[in-house]
């Protein structure tokens, strides 16, 4: 007998509708130990899906999806809505090479209008949807669904503003995940029995009110802390009452007979814009889960009974921590050290350094820009701030580094992880665009390192780097094993290494594309050319002499980098040509990101089909060095 018979006869979130609300409780339950299972087989963000999966079900029962339109706000809460809008087959592929996304896609279902993976787009997408709904364009009602940690992002406040200047009909709902309410059946049964009756939203309010006033104390001073998140000043209407939302809540994210209720009075009655603020346990449902400090929020594939994960072992550190145990060390020594992060201190490692200093790290919130201009602000005062974000992230901050970082040439440290492609969270948590829209800047410095330990010596030399803004990326995951020094070295700004000399190609890497260059020179070596590689270390500013050096001594010269069109190559290339060096008869290739984005895969899958692996670097160079091959070609 099936252990989801209800689930098992689903087509798609049509067929919700036509079950009762005892049967959307159960199929809440199945629908749980579907997003379990299938998750423990794939790896993903599972605590944040399990705390949505009521929530899921009474949206779909209660809107006309695909016609109304629901957004989720980042997305990795979305695998109870792939399951229930026909993707339940495919959960196998989740976030791997050809299967499904991690986040929502346009591109997958009908189902996800609207795509994500950075965090507080869902209100302002919401919002175009309804425009677009005025306006006549073949679209239902909007509902956009937003995290806590999501809605304290600027851009949810703009779009909060703007949508309650509009006054149009849409609805918001704020998914609380750090308190939970469970208030006795009873007592919420009496609030809600006369619901249907009631008029607009009043007493709506009224009556999570007075559910507050009927929950034994603990549970009451947790729906009033809840109520006070969103308020503003005690006593007073909500924030989003003052900006001209109507406020219904807090309600229990986890009572499907409250969810089903407060969605359909609000649906039946709304006439502008609401929020509903439901709150919810992230991990809610699986034990090892809730027990955990991160609620599984992303997990390796693991043991349905036991929550042990299979996370792969390597001898050699993550690059993340050593960035985190370099700027502890250097901390340690020098007292105006201070790092600032947006959301992600163990992310980006900064809380090895919080937990030896405390008070030297500041964690913004899920809010980019005012990271740039606050570490900026730092660095205005004398203090030495490393502003640790994802490569993807700080995309969000860009006119920040600009406008108050490069513009006034403050010494900001710009520590960037998950540089280059990044595996299972596909093209949106890529690391593609910083060495363009960072080298482009006068005055900012620019490192990739190569391997561990220039990791070390490039966040030593960022430490020393008082006379402007200065960056240096470096990947996710595992170094290569390598001895890393007690002790960074401070690199002179500006200048590259040789790493094996040779006369006939010319390789000259950037980052971690170093180790697919010696392989591929090893091949070449084998075939009978003879092959220098150089690691340039820094893009800007580049090492000309290094660069002179590469071109007067090579038939051939070829750069490499785990970055996009318009990076180093490009930089390169532009730079020679000032020189008149491609007028001398060199053959120069630059290897790069192709101009498109590498869906989800495993990383080297993901830069084999970008055509970025120490094969295809080797044939490059061979072809390049065949007779009559003497034409620039950029990276493909």
């Amino acid at each position: 007998m099936s252990r989801t018979p209800l689930l098992d006869k689903l087509s798609g979130p049509a067929d919700l509708r036509g079950l009762s609300d005892l049967q959307l409780t159960k199929l809440a339950k199945e629908l749980r130990t579907d997003v379990i299972e299938a998750v423990s087989q794939t790896g993903g963000h599972l605590g944040s899906s399990l705390g949505v999966v009521e929530l899921t079900v009474a949206i779909h029962a209660v809107f006309d999806t695909p016609l109304d339109k629901l957004i989720w706000d980042v997305g990795h809460q979305c695998y109870p809505h792939k399951i229930l809008t026909g993707r339940r087959e495919r959960m196998g592929t989740l976030r791997q090479k050809g299967g499904l996304s991690g986040f929502t896609k346009r591109a997958e279902s009908e189902f996800d209008p609207f795509g994500a993976a950075h965090s507080s787009t869902s209100i302002s997408a919401a919002l175009g949807f309804t425009v677009g709904r005025d306006m006549g364009m073949p679209t239902g009602d909007a509902i956009a669904v937003i995290g806590d940690g999501s809605i304290s992002a600027g851009m949810a406040y703009e779009a909060l503003n703007n949508a309650a200047a509009e006054g149009r009909r849409m609805f918001v709902i704020l998914n609380d995940n750090e308190m939970s309410i469970a208030p006795p059946v009873g007592a919420m049964s009496t609030y809600l029995s006369n619901l249907s009756s009631m008029p607009p939203f009043a007493p709506l309010r009224a009556m999570a009110e007075g559910m507050e006033a009927a929950m034994p104390k603990p549970m009451r001073e947790g729906a009033r802390r809840a109520r006070e998140m969103v308020t503003g000043l005690e006593n007073r209407g909500t924030f989003f009452e003052e900006l001209g939302f109507d406020y219904i809540g807090p309600i229990d994210g986890h009572d499907m007979n409250q969810l089903l209720a407060v969605l359909r009075a609000a649906r039946a009655r709304a006439t502008g814009p609401v929020l509903i603020h439901a709150c919810t346990v992230k991990g809610k449902g699986y034990a090892p889960a809730e027990g955990s400090a991160d609620k599984y929020h992303g997990v390796s594939k693991f043991n349905v009974e036991t929550g042990e994960q299979n996370k792969s072992k390597s001898n050699a550190p993550s690059y993340t921590s050593v960035f985190g145990n370099t700027l502890t060390e250097l901390a340690a020594e020098d007292p105006k050290i201070v790092a600032v992060t947006a959301a992600m201190p163990s992310g980006t490692g900064v809380n090895i350094l919080e937990r030896r200093f405390p008070g030297r790290v500041f964690d913004v919130g899920i809010a980019e820009q005012h990271a740039v201009t606050f570490a900026a602000g730092m660095a205005a005062s004398g203090l030495k701030p490393f502003c640790a974000i994802y490569s993807t992230f700080l995309q969000r901050g860009y006119d920040q580094v600009v406008h108050d970082v490069a513009l006034q040439g403050l010494p900001v440290r710009f520590a960037l992880d998950r540089a280059g492609l990044v595996g299972a969270d596909g093209p949106t948590h890529a690391g593609a665009f910083d060495v363009g829209y960072l080298s482009a800047l006068p005055g900012m410095v620019v490192m990739a390192a190569a391997d561990e330990a220039e990791l070390v010596h490039m966040v030593a030399t960022a430490a020393d780097h008082d006379s402007g803004p200065i960056a240096f990326r470096y990947p996710r995951g595992n170094g290569r094993g390598i001895e890393i020094p007690e002790r960074g070295e401070v690199l002179e700004i500006g200048k590259g290494r040789i790493v094996q000399r040779g006369s006939d190609v010319a390789l000259l890497s950037l980052g971690t594309s170093l180790q697919d260059c010696e392989i591929a020179a090893a091949q070449l070596e084998a075939e009978g050319l003879s092959v220098t590689i150089a690691d340039a270390r820094f893009v800007k500013p580049l090492d000309m002499d290094l660069v002179r050096d590469l071109a007067a001594n090579h038939a051939v010269l070829l750069t490499v980098e785990q970055g996009a069109r318009g990076g180093f190559g490009a930089h390169v290339l532009q730079s020679m040509a000032v020189e008149g060096l491609l007028d001398q008869g060199l053959r120069v290739r630059t290897m790069c990101l192709p101009d498109r984005y590498i869906d989800q895969a495993s990383p080297d899958e993901m830069y084999a089909a970008a055509g970025l692996t120490a094969d295809d670097i080797a044939q490059t160079a061979r072809t390049a060095f065949s007779p009559g091959a003497n034409v620039v070609r950029l990276g493909a």
